[in-house]
């Protein structure tokens, strides 16, 4: 869905996409960090460009380790380009770009998801608006034809009915915004910070400007800003520039220039003073924001402030966490660092306060450690370290197409070079901290914003008020195309999976690989029996705990230990778990593969659990669970689960969270050492990887570090004896006073059978709520607009198919909402089942999106765990096409009405019960009213 970025994301995370290097496979059990040159020498980027006579500036990168092309395009418009009065146009209008143009009437997504388009969206932020989706390269005309034709001719497509629909789909997206913890602060610091500047808005406007937009203001905005020549087309993947200029010159070349964007005026406010800002949030604990205006990215300072940023409050091992959080324990949460825009930006610093801290000592102590910061600037192994997590993050996350594209276009259109991103990276490796230094003693001892949020009745403001919409305008004719049908698509092959092959290291854990050969990064899950059903009944959150504390120290390294040496080596080490598996992963830069499994090892086999950081997570946890709390979507997750499973069943165990208060707070040690023990053990582990590095150096470097592990003690067990005991159908109003919006969660225990294969109901679910063209979302966003999103799948665990449903609501349509969800599901079920153009849709969009779906290791690396838990070849992927082929629509149908009944959907809702409980009432169901605090440690609502 279209939604909005408030900042563009640090230059320094988007420096490059690499391509396939040339360089010596490293020893197996070396551990010493490669070279930071190394490192740097893997990130290239090659492009090719030309222009258009109309001004469309075209950028093509060649990367052919996919059959897919992504394409990118960049306006240069954001929300600094908007008018008094006039705010949030620009992302307005990106909304528009979606619902279909003269030559290609209709919902945008409806012909690419025919084609498979991945990674189809558009953002909005201060200084640009952009566009992009990656396709199957036999469907790259048809894409091209669809963005020349939003570009050239759109504005004849958009309608007064168009335009009232997408105004109520962006109040919503604001209203859920605004409905999280903390959610209105932006507002003031965004307009305190940059006041008379044109930053001082946010690109999501006000509810009074967008309801104000009047059909002229739109168009007029589409042909100030909309022309060739002020625009960026990046196009990367399976192309080259010889293949792609006659195609751009087809599809483009005969829209007009337009007029040319004048780009905002921007001058650095100055504040004379320190100003401090003190608001009111039902929020747990207290929260502090510092902030200075800075310059944009193309400034002499700008990577020197970003270095200064990540030592301050953006590594793990940064000053603040190591005084605040962990040595002083008074945040629970800390970061600090440097976010440039094009031509100004923020350098901010945020504290999450432990529950009953002064906020002046805090403030105190940011700002003596600012301070001696400021005077003795960082240390070389500081700006060193900045420099190698960068450079690793950069490898990894700009491995796709579409990333590729993005890094190209910002350079591009923000610098006037592709290939700004080596400027800054070259910047990067030879920093100083003398430099580092000097910027920051620059700007940041000017006056700082500082505001501070502190729990209480969240104050009222106009904006939470619902809008009156719009008469309903009549419908509108659209004057026919003169291009032609779309492009017809080639033939799209089918894929191959990657070969993966499976050995044992000499201890039994089974080593799953990939090897995936265009980057060189390496990436390990390590796979455990266990997940949150392993929970100790009566201790929940146990293994929560014993998961954060991994990284807190070992019987050898504390945690600053840990953190510097993650850092040294560019690697990343994490946690989580699903309903039924505890993983434990680390990605990593290839060169570095025997240092990184080597402190992997460290972490996983050998946690000490020291009572000091035991007390400090612990009290971490306790407030991460009160946050929970006051968060609509941790409230309804704590409810919805024991509806559908019963109290009894361990998958009432989701609605646990991250755990029951007063168990966290009586957890002891032995509860997490023999958590440990009896889960995170070799006999329950399986390790999944996939790497550019062949298997023979993979399994020497995994052998060398776990193949000696055993298991101690007896191993844990997973009781699932019965079957779930789901509750009668009712609704539980979970009261959230003043919420602008209500979410919903609806849900049943379907019949399936965990154990078969659901892709004949998943297909199914597509049409129901399975994506953005689903009868769901498009009924309660694009037709009724009273939600941002909505939509509903099967939860596929695996001892349990059940379904859930989920749609965040303007509060004062929250029962009509419900309604409109139960009609679209029966008549899903009865009478409108699915038609030959939606399975259509659904077939050719799953098989041809195939062709993207494996791009990223990421991606592969999940595939084979998801074909693992479900007992499935590891070549599955190799035939599903023929699967999706073979389908039909009473298939389909058959297989939803045997697994749903909307009569049988228990209902969660969110918000505000004296605004919501009187339109539940009419629904014809039994309604229960609970508070949000009644949910900390109670168990969920009996089942009937």
């Amino acid at each position: 869905m279209p939604s909005i970025r408030l900042l563009c994301t640090t230059a320094l995370i988007a420096l490059a996409a690499p391509v396939a290097p040339a360089f010596a496979q490293p020893s197996p059990t070396a551990t010493a960090p490669a070279p930071l040159a190394t490192l740097v020498d893997e990130v290239k980027l090659p492009y090719e460009q030309f222009t258009l006579a109309n001004g469309l500036r075209v950028i093509v990168h060649t990367d052919r380790k996919a059959p897919v092309v992504a394409l990118s395009v960049w306006y240069d418009v954001g929300s600094t380009f908007e008018p008094a009065g006039k705010t949030g146009f620009a992302h307005l209008f990106e909304h528009l770009m979606f619902n279909g143009s003269q030559n290609a009437p209709g919902d945008f997504f409806e012909p690419l998801k025919q084609v498979g388009a991945t990674d189809l969206n558009g953002t909005t932020s201060f200084d640009r608006t952009n566009y992009f989706e990656t396709v199957p390269k036999p469907a790259l005309a048809r894409a091209l034809f669809l963005e020349s034709d939003r570009m050239g001719w759109l504005t004849p497509a958009i309608t007064q009915a168009v335009l009232d629909e997408q105004r109520g789909v962006v109040q919503n997206e604001k209203r859920q915004g605004d409905n999280q913890p903390y959610g209105l602060m932006k507002y003031p610091m965004f307009a305190e910070l940059f006041g008379g500047t044109p930053y001082g808005h946010l690109p999501i406007g006000s509810m009074a400007d967008l309801d104000k937009a009047s059909l002229a203001d739109v168009k007029g905005w589409f042909h100030d800003h909309y022309g060739p020549n002020n625009a960026v087309l990046v196009l990367a993947g399976d192309i080259d520039a010889a293949e792609a200029r006659p195609l751009v010159e087809k599809y483009f070349g005969a829209i007009p220039r337009g007029p040319k964007s004048t780009p905002p005026s921007v001058t650095m406010p100055v504040r004379t003073a320190p100003k401090t800002i003190v608001l009111k949030d039902s929020v747990p604990a207290a929260l502090i924001v510092r902030s200075w205006a800075i310059p944009g990215l193309n400034d002499p300072d700008s990577v020197a402030l970003e270095v200064f940023g990540q030592v301050l409050g953006g590594l793990a091992s940064s000053r603040l966490d190591n005084a605040l959080v962990r040595k002083e324990k008074l945040v629970v949460n800390v970061s600090a660092g440097a976010y440039p825009n094009a031509l100004l930006g923020m350098f901010q610093i945020q504290a999450v306060l432990k529950p009953g801290v002064d906020p002046a000592l805090v403030n105190q102590r940011i700002d003596a450690i600012l301070a001696e910061l400021l005077a003795k600037g960082p240390t070389a192994d500081e700006v060193q370290r900045v420099a190698t997590t960068n450079v690793a993050s950069t490898i990894a996350e700009l491995e796709s197409a579409r990333a590729q594209a993005a890094t190209l276009a910002e350079g591009a259109l923000y610098s006037n070079d592709p290939g700004f991103f080596r400027k800054r990276l070259a910047e990067l490796a030879a920093m100083t901290p003398a430099k580092a230094r000097a910027a920051a003693a620059k700007w940041l001892t000017r006056p700082a914003l500082t505001i501070r949020v502190e729990p209480g009745a969240r104050e009222t403001y106009q904006e939470s008020a619902p809008v009156a919409p719009a008469k309903p305008a009549a419908e509108e004719a659209i004057p026919k195309g003169t291009r032609g049908p779309l492009p017809d698509v080639g033939p799209v092959r089918d894929i191959r999976f990657p070969d993966v092959t499976r050995t044992k290291l000499s201890n039994g854990m089974e080593v799953i690989y990939a090897q995936q050969r265009a980057v060189p990064i390496t990436q390990v899950s390590l796979s455990f029996d266990a997940g949150v059903t392993a929970d100790p009944d009566g201790k929940a959150g146990t293994q929560n705990l014993a998961l954060s504390l991994l990284e807190e120290g070992t019987t050898s390294r504390d945690s600053i230990a840990i953190a510097e040496a993650e850092e040294r080596l560019g690697a990343s080490i994490g946690s989580g778990s699903s309903a039924d598996r505890t993983y434990l992963t680390l990605s990593l830069p290839s060169t570095n593969l025997g240092g990184a499994v080597e402190l992997f090892a460290d972490v996983v086999r050998h946690p000490a659990f020291a009572p000091a950081e035991v007390e400090r997570i612990r009290a971490t946890t306790l407030t991460g669970i009160q946050f929970e709390l006051s968060d609509p979507s941790g409230l309804a997750n704590r409810v919805l689960p024991g509806l559908l499973y019963g109290s009894a069943y361990p998958y009432a165990k989701l609605g646990n969270g991250s755990g029951d208060p007063a168990a966290v707070a009586k957890l002891s040690r032995d509860d997490l050492f023999a958590f440990h023990r009896a889960w995170i053990r070799p006999d329950k582990a399986k390790i999944f990887v996939v790497s550019d590095l062949p298997l023979a150096a993979v399994k020497a470097a995994l052998e060398a570090r776990f193949g000696d592990w055993k298991g101690e003690g007896a191993a844990g067990v997973k009781a699932f004896a019965g079957k779930p005991q789901p509750a009668g159908a009712r609704i539980v109003l979970v009261d959230r006073p003043a919420s602008p919006q209500s979410l919903i969660q609806a849900g049943e225990m379907t019949p399936l059978d965990p154990t078969g294969d659901l892709l004949v109901a998943i297909t199914a679910n597509q049409v129901l709520g399975g994506g953005f063209l689903s009868r769901i979302n498009m009924e309660l966003r694009e037709n009724k607009h009273w939600s941002y999103g909505a939509g509903g799948g099967f939860n596929w665990l695996e001892h349990a198919v059940p379904y859930a449903i989920e749609a965040p609501v303007q509060a004062d349509r929250t029962g009509d909402s419900i309604q409109a969800i139960r009609q679209q599901v029966r008549d899903f079920l009865t009478t409108k089942g699915v038609t030959e153009a939606e399975l259509t849709r659904e077939v050719n969009g799953a098989t041809r999106e195939l062709a993207g779906r494996f791009e990223t290791a990421g991606a592969v690396l999940g595939a084979m765990q998801q074909n693992d838990i479900r007992h499935r070849p590891d070549d599955y992927y190799d035939s599903i096409a023929q699967k999706y082929r073979a389908l039909t629509a009473p298939q389909l149908d058959a297989a939803a009405r045997g697994a749903l009944d909307v009569d049988r959907f228990v209902w969660v809702v969110v918000g505000d019960a004296a605004k919501v409980r009187p339109q539940l009432d009419s629904l014809g169901l039994p309604v229960e009213v609970i508070s949000a605090s009644s949910l900390a440690g109670k168990a969920p609502p009996a089942t009937k």
